[in-house]
């Protein structure tokens, strides 16, 4: 179980600060809405180490995730831009990130089995620069595969898809959090997206956090 507690952060010139408590499930998908602007990508980036809180705790399963820095913290990030390299093919992107000296042919038959299950089976050389949006983000799902990290986190990954490319996408991170046990968490002001996937809710209004 991930649980943020009490965890308190302010801006520059922000008077009052945000104040976060919530529980994540293994397995599961914790939604969390609010306007734009109310925090909920801060509340990202300080689960991902990326911000240093000013008290509170994070925890995954009895470990402090707080004095990790962010390379060492079991976290993915999926963001609303895919975040891949356009001139790299798709298996270079999918490798980035993964430590140096492992052995070539167990890495190339990672990267494949990662295509394999989210749908892109043999588009290994492909340049990023020829991929739809819809492709894009599964490649960045077939990274995450590899990087095997426990927590996923989403920031407004499916914005900038098209209605039936989101739906897809969406149907394949819910299936890759129940197989791979993921804790997940979606960031979103679309009400359909927080609708099809969450199993918990939460609302971010006036800097904390409601459930339901």
């Amino acid at each position: 179980m991930l649980r943020v507690d009490e965890l308190t952060f302010a801006h520059p010139g922000q008077t009052t600060p945000y104040v976060f408590s919530f529980t994540a499930a293994p397995g599961e998908i914790t939604a969390i809405s609010g306007a734009s602007g109310s925090g909920k990508s801060t509340l990202l980036d300080l689960v991902a180490g990326f911000l240093t809180p000013g008290s509170g705790a994070i925890d995954l399963d009895g470990t402090d995730l707080l004095p990790l820095p962010p390379e060492r913290r079991p976290v993915s990030l999926l963001l609303q831009s895919e975040s891949l390299f356009e001139h790299l093919t798709a298996a270079r992107n999918i490798a980035l990130g993964l430590p140096t000296g492992l052995d070539r042919q167990i890495v190339a038959e990672k990267i494949s089995a990662a295509l394999t299950e989210v749908g892109l089976e043999g588009i290994e050389r492909q340049s990023a620069s020829t991929l739809s949006g819809g492709q894009k983000q599964r490649v960045a799902l077939a990274r995450t595969l590899l990087r095997n990290r426990a927590i996923l986190l989403l920031d407004e990954p499916f914005s900038a898809l098209d209605d039936e490319t989101r739906v897809t996408i969406r149907d394949l991170v819910r299936a890759l959090t129940t197989r791979h046990n993921w804790h997940t968490i979606l960031v979103s002001h679309h009400g359909d997206d927080v609708e099809a996937l969450a199993s918990r809710r939460y609302h971010l209004e006036q800097g904390r956090l409601q459930a339901g």
